[in-house]
């Protein structure tokens, strides 16, 4: 599936800056501008990778770089993008986010001491893998998560936690070739968590839950004062509920998608063995989201303010009214497109998409900074 760009009636602008996701079953891209320091949107797009693969739509894949890059030209053609300037996301699978409390020392003494710590938790030597740490601020708001940015100050403090992000060099130089075989130019490779909770979530002090449901794997980010907190993937997606449907009702993968698509979850009599196929895998889910939210709300004593849902999966008929009966606590849908100027006759299609480009959103924001 695919979606034709509407915005042909925009001029190229030396402005303009692309924002891509390569996701486990579909590639996401959205252009921005910036005009008098506001952010506009010029064209966005989606392309299923499955028939590059030789697999159904909606099904996760594991491609090639050709093929990715073969998909990405594709999509960009289709979507009529009018730049190469562009940034990318890199998959949470091809990273490691970890915290660790170290002493407060002096920001040199960290250099040396962080890589070596870090190495307890990186299972490959500390040469094949690109190393980036920033101390947590207790009140900063703001937030970053790729490779070579400049590092806060070290607070003086008797330790502090450090939050440590490790991306394997065969990730970033697969990135790098994907960009370049497609004609663009990409200025950084950032983790698809931060590019979330940039497009996601609004600035506050309060402690959010973002419950994040791709193709593969659902992942879960607690963030409070804008910082990441916590991490955890559980590994089910949307694909093992079509995958549920065709088992359970003894049809082909390609009706059960279609079947996810269209009906979901419903309260209709005869939509009743759909529905409860559905609701096992995403019970399945929803309790293993409550217990890493109980446990942290335990740890630090503090609630969580809300769920924030995001990723195409939460698009699912009924979702939202499931997750508002198995959490105790507020049920939002995240809206990315909130966060750009926008064509008024779009909105309702921009507000029932942003769910799916919420991650290329917060990247394209994140390169338009750049323009400052």
């Amino acid at each position: 599936m695919s979606f034709s760009s509407i915005f042909n009636f925009f001029k190229k602008s030396d402005t303009s800056v692309i924002g891509i996701d390569v996701g486990a079953s579909s590639i996401k891209i959205i252009q921005l501008k910036k005009k008098k320091g506001r952010a506009i949107l010029e064209t966005y797009g989606e392309l299923a990778l499955g028939p590059y693969g030789g697999v159904e739509i909606g099904r996760a894949t594991n491609l090639p770089t050709s093929k990715i890059v073969e998909g990405l030209v594709d999509l960009l053609k289709e979507s009529h993008t009018t730049t190469k300037r562009c940034g990318i996301a890199i998959p949470l699978s091809s990273s490691l986010v970890t915290f660790i409390k170290m002493p407060a020392l002096s920001n040199k003494e960290l250099v040396q001491m962080i890589p070596i710590e870090a190495r307890k938790y990186i299972p490959v030597p500390i040469n094949e893998v690109s190393l980036d740490w920033w101390i947590v601020p207790k009140e900063d708001k703001m937030v970053s998560g790729s490779i070579n940015e400049e590092q806060p100050k070290n607070p003086e403090k008797e330790s502090v936690d450090v939050l440590v992000v490790v991306i394997h060099n065969e990730a970033i130089e697969k990135y790098r070739e994907i960009t370049s075989q497609a004609s663009l130019e990409s200025s950084f490779f950032e983790i698809e968590i931060f590019s979330t909770i940039r497009a996601a979530l609004e600035q506050g002090i309060e402690a959010q839950m973002v419950l994040d449901m791709g193709a593969g794997t659902t992942k879960l980010y607690i963030v409070e004062r804008g910082i990441l907190k916590n991490s955890h993937t559980i590994n089910r997606g949307s694909q093992d509920i079509t995958l549920a449907i065709s088992k359970g009702m003894g049809i082909g993968v390609n009706e059960a998608e279609n079947l996810k698509r269209t009906i979901g979850l419903s309260d209709k009599p005869e939509d009743k063995a759909l529905n409860e196929v559905i609701s096992l895998t995403l019970d399945y889910i929803f309790y293993e989201a409550n217990r890493v939210l109980l446990n942290y709300q335990k740890k630090y004593n503090k609630d969580i303010s809300k769920v924030v849902l995001t990723g195409g999966g939460v698009l699912l008929t009924g979702f939202a009214e499931l997750a508002k009966k198995s959490f105790q606590t507020e049920i939002v849908t995240a809206d990315p497109f909130d966060k750009v100027e926008t064509p008024a006759f779009l909105s309702n299609v921009l507000k029932n998409a942003g769910p799916e480009f919420t991650v290329a959103l917060g990247v394209a924001l994140r390169k338009l900074s750049e323009l400052e």
